[in-house]
């Protein structure tokens, strides 16, 4: 099977949602912040620029930002290029030609003017380690280290259709130390993307936005083809984004895409970032890995998956604390392709969703729609392994009708291991994951399993649409009783952020939120990230800490780091960080101690 053909079904996540917004909204949307432009315009911020702009692009421009910002380091001016060969010429007329007789983007969640407009429009060049301003508060010792958030930032205007999901990953970190603070944000370099940057315009195309309908898969398969054929590149070095997530494990810390392996990385001490490479982990590690792996606090191992096209349609493996990785554990008990984007771990088992969306050929060929989509006939099950399982053989699937999770919470054992429990955000009408997310809505729920009876027994935990949630890292696999959600408003965009007390739910209690944080009128953020205060103290509480994100004021067209207050009543702010910058609204992210940055 072809690096393409394993990663169609990998490359979906709903943290990577697409943008489609009610038409009450389509008034307000800021369509010009898209623009095309033969020559990039003049900038008034006095950021450096780490990459020149080819007369043969057409980008989105950033809007003008404040000027009092002050590199702390400068790279020397880039080499101009020489115009694209007569290959490249050639093939993106063929492209051209696709995009404009043969599949137009003309549904919104496709359509580049509507995917990319306001802060969802990505920023024009890569920005070098530049300080910032703490304009309210202090940030906390604990907050040492560095937050990186990883994100989809298109390399090139679409020329074409192009979905949310399919840009190219970029990290926006900000490198705290002795209570200051410093953004930077770089390209994942993928293979993908230094390809495209060495050829000059896109060069692979976009898989939730490129195979809709036969004739513009047919059409763009072939010009893959070729391209592959003339020696433009090589899908066996990768085809994925690394825009997804990121993990820390092994003493590496990684950025990750689903439709491909994990890409190594590392934040410098001036808070500049540099990718490493692509990983297979001494050709243990073959074509793709979740986005999502789970890292046990107490032992070290990390978790994790892939899943796939073709039987076994999902593959189980783990990594010692060292980095390792262990055998696979092919699962074909699965038997049919499902969307696999997060799974749980416990102490004694992994816990697998096998949800209603999945491959959708019918659709993709006969109709216009994406090669990914909605089985409304498949009842969702639940599969508990256990956790260091040599094979399938003692795998166990629950049905659990009307059960279609995205993302996983937490999960943890009872009873001696007898019930598993599982907090997560059930996706109603997942029939629209891809193509109207302003019309789902997530609602989160405690999932009880009984292993001796089989019984499954739900409750619901909060009834406001809420995902991207998060939990205090150590309790991993851990019963744990608070989480932290963003609140959808509709989705993608997020408005603010909710606590739960996941122990009311025991109660029968509908709704466990104890606090709330709204970020104010026009203004959004992203996922929550909990970071502890005293992440060494066994006797530290669970919510003794701070939650962290970017916010985005789009009546400003300015955007800040936010710390909050996790065990306080209203999720009270601590620090405000002005960023010399914009940061477009993005998926998933994590926070790496000083001590953890210097083992890199």
């Amino acid at each position: 099977m072809d690096p393409f053909s394993s990663s169609f079904l990998s490359s979906f996540s709903l943290s990577n949602l697409p943008l489609t917004l009610p038409p009450s909204t389509s008034s307000v949307l800021r369509i010009s912040a898209v623009r095309i432009e033969e020559k990039p315009p003049t900038s008034t911020s006095t950021t450096t620029r780490t990459r020149t702009p080819q007369p043969s692009r057409r980008q989105i421009p950033s809007p003008p930002y404040p000027t009092k910002t002050k590199p702390i380091s400068t790279n020397p001016p880039p080499t101009p290029k020489p115009p694209p060969s007569l290959a490249v010429t050639i093939f993106n007329a063929f492209d051209d030609i696709i995009n404009t007789f043969i599949d137009p983007p003309t549904r919104p969640s496709v359509d580049p003017k509507h995917v990319l407009a306001d802060n969802f429009a990505p920023v024009v060049d890569e920005l070098p380690p530049t300080k910032c301003t703490v304009v309210s508060g202090v940030l906390p010792p604990c907050l040492d280290g560095a937050y990186i958030r990883n994100g989809p930032n298109p390399q090139f205007l679409p020329r074409g259709p192009y979905h949310l999901f399919d840009g190219d990953g970029m990290l926006h970190v900000i490198r705290i130390s002795d209570g200051g603070a410093t953004l930077c944000s770089r390209y994942v370099k993928t293979y993908k993307f230094t390809i495209e940057e060495k050829t000059g315009s896109p060069v692979l195309p976009n898989v939730f936005s490129g195979f809709n309908g036969l004739r513009a898969s047919a059409a763009r398969g072939a010009l893959s083809a070729v391209r592959t054929l003339t020696g433009m590149f090589d899908p066996s070095n990768g085809i994925g984004l690394a825009n997804t997530s990121l993990a820390f494990f092994g003493d590496s810390l990684y950025a990750l895409g689903e439709s491909d392996l994990p890409y190594a990385v590392k934040v410098t001490a001036d808070g500049d970032v540099v990718t490493l490479g692509r990983r297979d982990f001494d050709g243990k590690l073959f074509m793709s890995m979740t986005a999502h792996p789970k890292v046990d606090y107490e032992t070290g191992e990390t978790f994790a998956f892939r899943y796939g096209p073709v039987p076994p349609f999902l593959t189980y493996f783990r990594f010692d604390s060292e980095g390792r990785k262990e055998a696979d554990v092919p699962v074909f008990s699965m038997t049919t392709p499902s969307f696999l984007h997060d799974f749980a771990i416990t102490r004694k088992y992994a816990v697998f969703a096998e949800i209603q969306l999945g491959m959708n050929p019918m659709e993709m060929i006969f109709g216009s729609g994406s090669p990914v989509g909605a089985n409304s006939s498949k009842i969702p099950r639940l599969g508990v392994i256990p956790r260091y399982a040599k094979d399938e053989s003692e795998i166990r699937w629950f049905e659990v009708p009307g059960f279609n999770i995205i993302h996983a919470i937490n999960a943890w054992d009872e009873d001696g291991g007898d019930t598993v429990v599982l907090v997560a955000p059930n996706i109603l009408s997942v029939e629209h994951t891809l193509e109207r997310m302003d019309l789902i809505h997530a609602s989160v729920e405690r999932v009880r399993i009984d292993l001796k009876t089989g019984f499954v027994s739900r409750h619901p935990v909060a009834s406001r649409n809420l995902d991207f949630a998060v939990i205090n890292p150590k309790y991993a696999g851990r019963k744990n009783r608070y989480v932290y959600a963003a609140i959808g408003d509709p989705m993608p965009k997020i408005s603010g952020v909710v606590k739960l007390d996941v122990s009311m739910s025991e109660s029968d209690r509908c709704d466990c939120t104890v606090a709330t944080r709204i970020f104010g009128p026009g203004c959004y953020g992203g996922e929550p990230f909990f970071v502890a205060k005293e992440p060494n103290n066994p006797e530290a509480e669970e919510d003794d800490g701070y939650l962290v994100t970017y916010v985005h004021n789009e009546n400003t067209a300015e955007s800040s780091f936010l710390v909050m207050d996790a065990k306080s009543p209203n999720l009270e702010t601590v620090a405000v960080v002005k960023l010399p910058r914009r940061v477009p609204y993005g998926f998933h992210g994590l926070f790496v101690t000083e001590t953890n940055l210097k083992k890199l």
